[in-house]
């Protein structure tokens, strides 16, 4: 779409796509993920307790949200409006073995629903926001950062 009477872009047209789009994530690849893997993060024997708080009448709008962030992540869309670092500071259970066994899962689901660049690609992006909730977690409580995980 042009502006009337220019031969310049639009605004949205100028947008960057975010560095999803580069490796072929959309908006249905990114549901593929988010739903594929709360469905497996929601029964594992470790990390379903701490999803169980969500009740099942809003897991609904939940994905949806969650869809929303890894859109703006991924595709640059900034349709999430939220605040994840005080949602999981609310959580009082977090700890290191939940954001692994998160990583864990969240790969497994990745790999088997992406092309491997767009694996590659939610798994990045997925160990930096593990990283940097774990080290804002540290904080609020007053604790010595998690050991960072080479990979």
């Amino acid at each position: 779409m042009r502006v009337m009477g220019s031969s310049r872009p639009s605004p949205l047209e100028s947008r960057p796509a975010g560095p999803g789009a580069a490796v072929g994530v959309d908006e249905d690849l990114i549901r593929q993920v988010v739903h594929g893997f709360y469905a497996r993060a929601r029964v594992d024997p470790l990390i379903g307790p701490v999803f169980a708080r969500v009740p099942d009448a809003e897991w609904a709008a939940h994905l949806a949200k969650l869809c929303d962030f890894w859109s703006s992540v991924l595709l640059a869309t900034r349709r999430f409006a939220g605040r994840p670092m005080q949602a999981h500071a609310a959580i009082p259970q977090l700890a290191p073995g939940h954001f692994v066994r998160w990583l864990e899962l969240f790969g497994e689901t990745a790999r088997e629903v992406c092309p491997p660049d767009a694996a590659a690609l939610f798994v990045a992006r997925a160990e930096m926001i593990a990283e940097s909730l774990q080290l804002g977690l540290a904080a609020s409580r007053g604790e010595s950062p998690p050991l960072r995980r080479r990979t």
